[in-house]
C-alpha cells in the first residue's frame, strides 16, 4: 500500500482503493467504454468509466477520517510530455485526481529519468521523481504501427491528451489534433511547444533557458552592472504548464457547454513575454528599455536585499508612504522621515542611493535575526533569504504542509514538495509515486482497451510496447 505522510501535519494519508465517481459530467466527461485493442479504429464508444481516490487520514493516535475525492476525480489524461514544462501540468491534473496516463519510450523513458545526480540509492533521478507523481507509465513505441494505433485507441477513451513535441512531428505520424479529434470529438488536445506552431522558429526545439533568454528574462535578471543570468529554477518552464493546466481546465469548461474538445497551443516563448508583464508594459507604452537591477525595484525605494553583520541577507520591501513610515518606526530610522528628500516613493526613487545607503549602514550593526524580530508585527514585507535547508526547515513552510513523505515501491521513502493550493472539500492527495519506466503498461492496456492477455503478450513479443 503506497501511503503519504505529511511531514509537519497530523498525521498521514494513506491510498485505499478506487471508487466510481458518479458526478464526472460536471466536467463534460461522458460515458465511455473501452475499446477491444484488436478492433478496427471507427468512433469512440464510451461509457462511465471515472475514477475517484479516496484517502483516509489517520492521525498520529491512529485515528482515520475519509476524504473527499480530488476535483479532477474522473478524467482521464494521456501524457505524451517529456522534461519540465508537460510533466508539470500533468502532475497538477494528478494531485487534483485525473488519472494522468505517461506514455514513455521503450528502454529510456522521460529523459529526465536520467538527469543527475543526485539519485536514490537504487538509481532513481531525484528531477524525475519531482514532477512525476500520480501518474501511470506505459511504453509505446509509437515509430510503429501497432505502436501509434495503441495511442490511437488510447486517446478515444482520454477526456485530455497532452503532448511537447515539435509542432508537425505528431501529425506526421497521424496523432495530430485532426486525426484524433476525428476519432475523438471531445478531446481536449493540447500541445507545449519552444516557439507554437507557426513563425519562423516554429520547427526549431526549445528549452526553458533559450526562451528565458529569447524572452528577455535574462536580460533583466542578474546584477546591476554584470552580465545577464538565468533564475535558478526553471520559471518559463513551470509558468508554460501552469499557463496550459489552465488552458485545458477552461478547455473542459466550454467541453461541458459545447459538447466539443478544441485545440490548445502554448509555447515557452509565448508564456515567457507575458509573463514580463510590467517591464513589457514599460516599453509598449512608455518606450522605456529595461536594465538588470540586481535585488532592487525600478520603481519602488526600499524593495531590496540588505547585508547585516550576521546571518543571511534581509529582503525588505516598502511599497507605500504608508510603509515606509512603519518601516523606519520599526528599524529605528526615525531621522529618515523628516527629511523631504524621502517624503514620498518617487522622491526616494531619485535619490536611490543616499537611501540605500542610509538603510545599508544601519542594518551592518546587528544580526538578520535582531532585525527581523524587530519587524515582526510591524506590516512591513520582509523576510530572510532563506538556502534550500532553510527554506525547508521555515516553520511556515512546515505548518502549511509543503513537505509530503511518499513511499516509493524501489527508492523507499522519499520527500516532496506539498501542493500549493489548498482546498476545503475536494482535496489534492498523492495517491501514486512516481512510476517505474512501464511500471502500469499492461494494467492500463486492460483496463483502458479490455485487451487480453495474449493481446498482451503478442504486443510486447512484437516490440510495440
Amino acid at each position: 500500500m503506497n501511503s503519504v505522510r505529511r511531514l509537519a501535519g497530523a498525521g498521514y494519508s494513506e491510498v485505499q482503493r478506487l471508487r466510481p465517481l458518479a458526478s464526472a459530467n460536471q466536467l463534460g466527461m461522458p460515458p465511455r467504454r473501452g475499446a477491444f485493442l484488436q478492433a478496427p479504429l471507427r468512433g469512440c464508444r464510451r461509457e462511465l468509466h471515472g475514477t475517484a481516490t479516496v484517502c483516509s487520514s489517520r492521525t498520529d493516535e491512529g485515528a482515520s477520517a475519509a476524504q473527499e475525492p480530488g476535483p479532477l476525480a474522473g478524467l482521464k489524461v494521456l501524457d505524451l510530455t517529456r522534461i519540465l514544462a508537460g510533466p508539470y501540468c500533468t502532475m497538477m491534473l494528478g494531485d487534483l485526481g485525473a488519472e494522468v496516463v505517461k506514455i514513455e519510450r521503450p528502454k529510456t523513458g522521460d529523459d529526465t529519468r536520467s538527469w543527475g545526480p543526485p539519485f536514490t540509492p537504487d538509481g532513481e533521478s531525484a528531477y524525475f521523481l519531482c514532477i512525476n507523481r500520480n501518474k501511470k507509465s506505459i511504453t509505446v513505441n509509437f515509430q510503429s504501427n501497432v505502436g501509434r494505433d495503441i495511442v490511437k485507441k488510447l486517446a478515444c477513451e482520454a477526456d485530455v491528451f497532452i503532448e511537447n513535441f515539435i509542432p508537425g512531428k505528431l501529425a506526421s505520424m497521424g496523432l495530430g489534433y485532426d486525426d484524433l479529434s476525428a476519432l475523438n470529438p471531445r478531446l481536449v488536445y493540447a500541445s507545449i511547444s519552444g516557439f507554437g506552431p507557426e513563425g519562423p522558429y516554429a520547427s526549431r526545439a526549445g528549452f526553458d533557458v533559450i526562451a528565458s533568454a529569447m524572452g528577455g528574462l535574462m536580460h533583466i535578471t542578474g546584477p546591476k552592472d554584470g552580465d545577464p543570468v538565468k533564475v535558478g529554477v526553471a520559471m518559463t518552464d513551470i509558468s508554460t504548464g501552469q499557463y496550459a493546466q489552465g488552458a485545458i481546465m477552461a478547455a473542459l469548461l466550454a467541453r461541458a457547454r459545447t459538447g466539443r474538445g478544441q485545440k490548445i497551443d502554448c509555447s515557452l516563448l509565448e508564456s515567457q513575454v507575458a509573463n514580463l508583464v510590467n517591464i513589457a508594459s514599460n516599453f509598449l507604452i512608455g518606450g522605456r528599455e529595461a536594465r538588470r537591477w540586481g535585488t532592487e525595484h525600478e520603481s519602488i525605494v526600499p524593495y531590496q536585499a540588505f547585508r547585516t553583520a550576521s546571518g543571511p541577507h534581509l529582503i525588505v520591501g516598502a511599497g507605500s508612504n504608508r510603509q515606509w513610515e512603519l518601516f523606519c518606526r520599526a528599524v529605528g530610522l526615525e531621522e529618515m522621515l523628516a527629511d523631504e528628500r524621502f517624503a514620498s516613493n518617487a522622491r526616494r526613487v531619485e535619490h536611490r542611493e543616499e537611501v540605500i545607503g542610509r538603510i545599508q549602514a544601519h542594518f551592518d550593526t546587528n544580526s538578520t535575526a535582531h532585525w527581523c524580530k524587530r519587524l515582526e508585527g510591524s506590516g512591513i514585507p520582509y523576510g530572510p533569504i532563506n538556502n534550500i535547508g532553510q527554506v525547508f526547515e521555515d516553520p511556515q513552510v512546515r505548518a502549511r504542509d509543503m513537505v509530503l513523505e511518499v513511499d516509493h515501491p524501489k527508492a523507499g521513502t522519499i520527500k516532496v514538495t506539498g501542493f500549493p493550493v489548498k482546498y476545503s472539500d475536494t482535496k489534492p492527495s498523492v495517491r501514486l509515486p512516481p512510476p517505474g519506466l512501464g511500471e502500469h503498461t499492461d494494467e492500463v492496456l486492460r483496463s483502458w482497451l479490455s485487451s487480453s492477455d495474449e493481446e498482451i503478450r503478442k504486443l510486447h513479443h512484437d516490440g510495440a510496447v
